[in-house]
């Protein structure tokens, strides 16, 4: 162990750590779970450390050597070459004050060693900076960082592989279903058509959420007045930040909309969420039309990846649609602890930004590898069982819903009911009692004129 100073006095750090006294006592202070920040979260913090350093020496705030070793230092945790110094818990100090300490530690420490220079965690590394401005524009950038270069890729992937079913599919035919009861006839092609335009929906509702997203808080400081920070600071660092990453940024119209308040990431969640419902729609729909083998709908086969069951040979289960909607519980269970920690600031400070920030990181990450683990292992070799479908398309009693115009609605339903009760076809029924001609009864129950 080695002996550093902080505000409040000496603290044990240990002898390899890059960082000092502050984070130091975060650790002892917060010994509350496995959960860390993610590494696009750490990426971020670095990234406008480095963008700040740039501004301030552009200022005349920072000497060229001091921003040069600063901007090296956390070109370095960008690359994650210091991860392993980065290990704060999740549930620490509500401004996250403990993690942008952490930042400024590191950066500092390896800063000095670098330039031979003397450079502070807070005076140097934190200039114009608050925690309530940092953690707040951090969480933004991962968040849109995650979202454009991960899950929109993957959303738009599964929306394709979801079309291309529709298309091979237009032409097999199976019965609808409402209420879990037989309905009239639709093709598969339909039911896929309907679930590819449901994640094209909630693709673009979360391309508009990240339009508020883009928008920092960096520049606020430490109450949204920009004390101690120069003029145009934050749209400073939001441009250095997007020429950086080569995405959209800009500084906040009203820093009081993101300091105190968090509204752009519940927003972002709520879309996160709405798609966790769209996929499990879909992912339990898959389910259960692969059901079976025997007693089961067994209108799709699911490919079998793995043994099912370690007490029954043979069986395989659908583990990947049962993936998903676990996925996408966590993700609606994730979104209400954004909300309510949203709701829960205070004047002009939000003290649940470290939760939040791992909540809606978390939230993108599983929904962008969930969606392409159930992209690739399932709908790209789900086949359609034909035979099966057409057996019971055959056999549904609400075939005769095309009746109704000729027999009326208590004829056709007196036919639907003996078809059921006799085991057979609707047109089997028809012509036993010479209600219509075959001729007639084909051209009426001609499933493509149906759908």
């Amino acid at each position: 162990m080695r002996i550093e100073k902080d505000s409040m006095g000496e603290f044990e750090v240990p002898e390899s750590a890059k960082y000092g006294a502050s984070t130091a006592r975060a650790v002892d202070n917060f010994p509350i779970s496995e959960l860390r920040f993610s590494r696009t979260f750490i990426k971020s913090l670095a990234e406008i450390k480095k963008a700040c350093a740039v501004v301030n020496q552009k200022n005349g705030l920072l000497d060229e050597n001091m921003a040069g070793a600063i901007i090296k230092s956390a070109q370095e945790v960008i690359d994650g070459d210091h991860d392993k110094d980065f290990i704060l818990d999740i549930f620490q100090t509500g401004s996250g004050t403990s993690t942008n300490m952490n930042a400024n530690e590191v950066i500092a420490n390896l800063a000095s060693e670098m330039s031979g220079i003397t450079i502070h965690p807070n005076d140097h590394v934190n200039m114009s900076q608050s925690s309530n401005d940092i953690i707040p524009t951090a969480t933004n950038v991962a968040s849109v960082l995650e979202v454009s270069q991960g899950l929109i890729p993957e959303l738009e992937n599964l929306s394709e592989s979801l079309t291309e079913k529709a298309k091979n599919w237009e032409k097999i035919y199976k019965n609808g279903r409402t209420h879990l009861m037989d309905a009239t006839p639709v093709t598969l092609g339909q039911e896929f058509s309907g679930y590819a335009s449901l994640i094209k929906e909630r693709t673009t509702d979360i391309q508009n959420a990240l339009d508020n997203v883009r928008k920092l808080a960096i520049g606020g400081t430490a109450v949204g007045t920009g004390i101690n920070a120069p003029e145009n600071f934050g749209s400073d660092v939001s441009k250095e930040l997007e020429e950086s990453l080569q995405t959209s940024f800009q500084e906040v119209e009203n820093h009081f909309t993101r300091q105190g308040a968090r509204e752009e990431i519940v927003q972002l969640s709520g879309s996160l969420k709405s798609l966790a419902v769209s996929l499990f729609k879909i992912a339990n729909d898959i389910r259960w039309m692969g059901s079976g083998p025997v007693s089961g709908l067994g209108e799709l086969k699911i490919p079998a990846l793995q043994p099912g069951s370690s007490i029954m040979p043979g069986k395989v289960n659908p583990v990947i649609p049962e993936m998903m909607m676990q996925v996408s519980a966590q993700v609606i269970g994730n979104d209400s602890t954004i909300t309510f920690s949203s709701a829960n600031g205070n004047f002009e400070l939000n003290t649940m930004l470290p939760v939040m920030a791992h909540n809606i990181l978390e939230s993108i990450s599983i929904l962008t590898t969930g969606t392409k683990t159930f992209t690739e292992k399932l709908i790209v070799g789900l086949e359609a069982n034909t035979e099966k479908l057409d057996e019971n398309i055959q056999k549904n009693s609400i075939l005769v819903t095309a009746l109704v115009p000729k027999l009326g609605y208590d004829t056709a339903a007196e036919i639907a009911k003996e078809a059921v009760a006799t085991n057979n076809t609707i047109k089997k029924v028809l012509l036993e009692k010479a209600l219509l001609s075959e001729d007639e009864i084909d051209n009426l129950l001609d499933i493509e004129k149906l759908i």
